[in-house]
This record gives C-alpha cells, structure tokens and sequence, in this order.
C-alpha cells in the first residue's frame, strides 16, 4: 500500500467555535489525536488574541500537551500559525512546536482581510520567517491561500500560482499547501490545478488544505490525490474553516472522509477508522458545547 501524510487541525478547527474552549480541554484533545495515531498536528496558532481570542493560550497548551504526553513517546510534528514575525518568536521560543505555518494570500482582498499586508509586505515576512526557522532549526511550511481562486473577483490563473511555488522554492521553503480558503473549488478545479504545478516545484513536499461544503469532498480528496499530491489536510467531522473567508457553512473537509476517500485507492494513511472514534466523539462534544448555535453532524 502507498502512503501519504496525513495533517490533522484542531487549531483551523478551533478557530471557528463561538465560545473559548478551556486550555485544559485543548490539552486532552490534543493528546486524544496523539493517542489516535496522528503525527503531524497543526494545533496552535501565535496571533493577536484580539482578532482569534480562541488561540490566546497556545504556549499553556503545548506546556500540558508535552507534560501529559506518555513517557518514551515520540511527540508528534507540532505545526504552529504565525503571520509576523512577533508571532514567529513567540512559536520557536515554545517546546514543542516544530514546524512554522505561514499563511500567504495570493487575494490582495483576503490578505488584507486575514493579515493587514501589501504583496510586498507579506513576501517579505515569508522571507524573514525563513530566516528565522532556519536560524532556529524549525521547519517552516506555507499556505498559499485562494490558490484554487476567490470570490472577489479578483485576477487568479495557475499562472499565479506557479509564481508564487517557484519564488517560495528560490527562498528556500520546502512544504507548501495549497489552499482553498473559501471552498469554492470544484473536484475538476483541484485537480487541473495540482497537475498544473506539480512538476514546478521538485524538491518541495506540495499538499493540499481543502475547505468544503460535506458534499463533493471526497470527490475532491480523489481529485488532488489522482493528480499527484500525497499531503492532505484535514480536520475530525469537518469542523472549522477560515473564520476570515464569509461562509460559516464551509469548513475543514473531515479527516474521516480524507481517510475513507483514500482508501478506495488502497492507500495508507496511518490511521484506522476504528482509532478515530474516541477522537470523533470529543469533536462532536466540543462541537455542541463551545458552539451552540451549529447542527451537529
């Protein structure tokens, strides 16, 4: 069997819940995905507290996280959010957190919306972060955002994105996702794109972030992996999303369809479904206790 790397986002996820979940409760879940078998978890973020409230205690929790982690357990890959370099120092000076992840938009609208920055004011954060990461001995992934297009009417073409890989590439950055931050992207367009780009960018692991409606994600998890991408992103039952994109209905696509999709491809993801209840009953708790308002799937 083939296999891919699986991210897991309770961080994305997180993010979009109306009411603060308790430091104590992110530590338990994080250890529950731990304890499912996930090794790659983007669970934290170092922002304002003032734009996503939900994350102000990222640095309490990766303290419990690795203290309540079992003894002799390797800790698994701890992807931190940053979108400055305020932030960047606050993630490197955290145990625990491994990687770096840098959102940047290809949307002059949406970066502005998400960041504040000029095209020229986030290009240069990227390469101070790539600076510091490699100072530091962090790894650093990027998230191109909109790269699969936007609803603001504003120019997008795989062109775009094409320069943006190769310039990520020549700065030395070496994970990149592309992201389709409002999950307007048809299966079709997910894998045009990702076939479109793949072969520009040797030596850089490309994944895929999808956001989506339930309906049509596994069509597009099939669709990014039949074009060449072995990283998805995902989140247990679809929760999240970006709270910056407008359409609360859109959310993370759910681990266990990206999990269920891959295996009609006979492919490894290093997670069984059965090991992904005890985590998936939690979400669903999570769910209708810090955010009331939402229907429970």
């Amino acid at each position: 069997m083939e296999n891919v790397k699986l991210i897991e986002c309770p961080r994305d996820a997180w993010q979009g819940l109306t009411e603060i979940i308790p430091t104590e409760t992110k530590v338990e879940y994080l250890l529950r995905l731990q304890a499912a078998g996930f090794k790659h978890i983007d669970a934290v973020s170092f922002v304002s507290p003032k734009h996503v409230r939900q994350m102000a205690d990222s640095e309490d929790v990766m303290k419990g996280f690795m203290a309540g982690l079992p003894a002799s357990t390797p800790a698994p890959e701890i992807i931190g959010i940053v979108v400055n370099e305020q932030g960047a120092r606050r993630a490197v000076t955290t145990p625990g957190v491994t990687t770096l992840g840098y959102p940047y938009s290809i949307s002059a609208y949406f970066r502005r919306a998400n960041a504040n920055m000029t095209r020229s004011e986030s290009r240069s954060t990227a390469e101070q972060l790539r600076q510091l990461t490699k100072a530091s001995g962090h790894a650093l992934a990027v998230y191109i955002s909109m790269a699969f297009g936007n609803p603001y009417d504003e120019p997008w073409g795989p062109e775009i994105v094409r320069e943006t890989l190769v310039w990520l590439k020549d700065i030395g950055v070496r994970t990149v996702s592309l992201a389709d931050t409002a999950g307007t992207a048809t299966p079709e367009q997910v894998g045009a794109l990702y076939d479109d780009v793949k072969d520009c960018v040797a030596g850089i692991e490309l994944g895929v972030h999808l956001h989506s409606r339930p309906d049509g994600a596994t069509e597009k998890v099939l669709a990014a992996y039949d074009a060449g991408c072995r990283r998805f992103d995902g989140a247990l039952t679809g929760l999240g999303g970006c709270p910056f994109a407008g359409d609360h209905l859109v959310g993370n696509i759910a681990t266990e369809t990206v999990v269920r999709a891959l295996e009609t491809r006979d492919v490894e993801s290093g997670i069984r479904s059965e090991a992904l209840e005890p985590a998936i009953a939690m979400t669903r708790e999570l769910r209708a206790k810090y955010s009331p308002v939402e229907n429970v799937n």
